[in-house]
């Protein structure tokens, strides 16, 4: 089926827009005006209607009195580790059959980023997203990268009242090197073993702190 040209359009609209709330450019309850999303991306009302109606499918914005750009519920948590755990778990798979060894320098220097002394939380969070981002775009696959980004914006959306304790990070920095060293070893099913482990981990923790409130 021959795509027109104003298919292309709202699919432009619709990749800009999405970017822009997954980074967080657009948080979570923004009010997206219509008339201002035509000006800001030079489209037609038409393709930027399309454009959010498409990202309503996927649960990223709603309709309330207007679009908005939807928020994390928390009692969501568990689905969302859930898909991370699948979806990731494979991705590290797949990523030991694919990672070449610059992929792995790469990944081998993030870490020792993450255990530099002294790194404030949120470039630890910083560098932590980016290790697990890494190793999904060494999957190959595109879909999973897709779906990664999504399951990643639901998750540092999700402000839940979570502090690391010292002991967690040290236990979280060693299930990293499991995986690294899984990928190392071209070990596709230690490395999938090894992601399911941490991002199960992580959850307890959630779980734990949703639990306390």
């Amino acid at each position: 089926m021959k795509r027109t040209g104003t298919d292309l359009i709202a699919t432009d609209v619709y990749d800009r827009l999405r970017t822009k709330i997954l980074t967080l450019e657009f948080r979570p309850g923004t009010r997206l005006v219509e008339d201002e999303l035509t000006a800001s991306f030079n489209a037609g009302r038409t393709p930027v209607r399309e454009a959010l109606l498409r990202l309503q499918g996927e649960g990223l914005v709603s309709r309330q009195r207007g679009w908005i750009v939807e928020a994390t519920d928390p009692a969501n948590f568990r689905s969302i580790f859930e898909a991370r755990i699948a979806i990731e778990g494979y991705a590290a798979r797949l990523a030991a059959e694919r990672l070449d060894d610059a992929g792995l320098q790469h990944l081998a220097a993030l870490m020792s980023e993450m255990e530099a002394a002294d790194k404030p939380r949120a470039e630890i969070n910083r560098l932590n997203r980016l290790f697990h981002v890494e190793i999904v775009k060494a999957s190959g696959n595109t879909l999973f990268v897709e779906m990664h980004e999504r399951t990643q914006f639901q998750y540092w959306n999700l402000r839940l009242p979570v502090v690391f304790l010292k002991e967690q990070l040290a236990v979280s920095t060693e299930q990293h090197r499991a995986l690294f060293d899984a990928l190392s070893r071209r070990d596709g099913a230690s490395a999938e073993e090894a992601t399911r482990v941490h991002i199960e981990a992580t959850m307890r923790i959630v779980a734990e702190a949703l639990s306390d409130e």
